[in-house]
């Protein structure tokens, strides 16, 4: 049986941010594929692999038309890189939509979170919500304004269900306040990183909600961290090369070569020992940076995250 049986043809593309890409595929030999808000497909790679991206119900897509959400991974495997370099008349072979993100039957209400580009299937949930006139509310969160996609497409489907969160300021996301506004009848849905997944779980199932109404899926990055391994960091105020080695942090070294270094948690989530990344390439492994954060290789905690490259140039 074929992985991939369907052939998709690029109609059109937007920048929807610096790092999220919308794309527009027609069905080429065959009907277009019936689907539900948090449904997926898989596209394939040129190098035989396949990735995973949500179907959106973008308004005014035309209904011979799918519509993929894609955020470009400066360091991936090749699949995002893959999907934001196609052009209008490229043909791509996907499998069937799978749904394993489905929304509730009936009437109970919905209160829905999406962080960065786990807006993708959230968006579909509140198109299906709004056409069965169902009560919804759709919480979307983000570290800062410009790196929210989807954003005048949210707005006409949601209108004033949608609310829309930035860490930077004062709309920042108080997931317990959200939570208590729903009441515990109402169904849990959120895709984001995975810090965002286990505070709503957490906050849920602590305000009454019953597991079996929090519904959740992890946008994972296309590469899982890599192994432990040593490399170097150089600070760029002093030129000073640090060698991490195997099972010690940046912070441990750093400190170990007498450099004073500002931090708490230790465990990627507080964000204060976060720095720029001037040259190198991270291994992300908080749960504190955005989606487009992560794609930028600008930013990183140094207590839990690593290099993927052999020398990382901090900004300290």
């Amino acid at each position: 049986m074929d992985a991939h049986p369907l052939k998709l043809k690029v109609r059109s593309y937007a920048a929807e941010t610096p790092f999220i890409r919308s794309l527009v595929f027609g069905v080429e030999d065959g009907a277009v594929p019936r689907w539900q808000a948090g449904a997926h497909l898989r596209v394939a790679l040129p190098d035989g692999r396949d990735r995973p991206y949500s179907l959106m119900a973008l308004p005014g897509l035309p209904g011979d038309a799918l519509a993929l959400g894609v955020l470009r991974e400066e360091a991936s495997s090749g699949g995002s890189q893959f999907m934001h370099a196609l052009k209008v008349g490229d043909v791509v072979k996907a499998s069937a939509p799978v749904n394993n993100f489905r929304l509730h039957e009936g009437s109970a209400p919905a209160l829905l979170f999406a962080g960065g580009i786990g807006i993708t299937p959230v968006l579909s949930m509140a198109a299906e919500l709004a056409a069965r006139g169902s009560p919804y509310r759709l919480h979307y969160a983000g570290r800062k304004q410009g790196l929210l996609a989807f954003l005048p497409q949210l707005q006409e489907i949601c209108a004033r269900n949608l609310s829309v969160h930035y860490d930077s300021d004062e709309t920042r996301l108080d997931i317990a306040a959200a939570l208590g506004a729903s009441g515990a009848n109402a169904h849990i849905y959120v895709c984001g990183p995975s810090g965002m997944i286990e505070a709503v779980k957490a906050g849920a199932l602590a305000a009454g909600v019953s597991a079996d109404r929090i519904h959740y899926e992890l946008f994972k990055a296309e590469q899982l961290s890599s192994p432990d391994r040593p490399f170097e960091v150089e600070i760029k105020s002093t030129g000073q090369v640090v060698g991490v080695a195997v099972g010690q942090s940046i912070i441990q070294a750093l400190e170990a070569a007498g450099l004073e270094v500002l931090y708490d948690c230790q465990r990627g989530d507080c964000g204060i020992c976060q720095c720029g990344v001037i040259d190198g390439v991270p291994d992300h492994r908080d749960v504190i940076l955005s989606d487009e954060e992560r794609a930028s290789n600008k930013v990183m905690q140094i207590c839990v995250s690593r290099a993927k490259s052999e020398r990382l140039v901090l900004d300290l």
